[in-house]
């Protein structure tokens, strides 16, 4: 089949560096390698089982004091705890 494509300059690079790579490939025979060596590249990552992920939980423990409804109180209220912890140690100093 015949027809017309525009490539991006850094396909075009790679064709050419695959016609150079001493094969006395044409273009045409590049193109068709590269676009076959993908397609294979593309397949085999589909059919490689994956390993489930899973998330671990872990008890961080409750502080009957925190309303855990207001994810914004608990932020500032880690944030004060870090700048009092840094300022304890001196590392707020400039």
């Amino acid at each position: 089949m015949r027809t017309t494509i525009t490539l991006d300059d850094d396909v075009v690079t790679t064709v050419k560096e695959e016609m150079r790579s001493g094969d006395g490939k044409t273009f045409k025979e590049a193109v068709n390698e590269l676009i076959r060596l993908g397609r294979y590249h593309k397949t085999q990552i589909k059919s490689e089982p994956r390993k489930p992920f899973k998330v671990r939980s872990k008890n961080m423990g409750v502080y009957p004091h925190i309303n855990y409804d207001r994810t914004s109180d608990l932020l500032a209220m880690i944030d004060d705890e870090e700048f009092l912890r840094k300022s304890e140690k001196g590392g707020n100093k400039k």
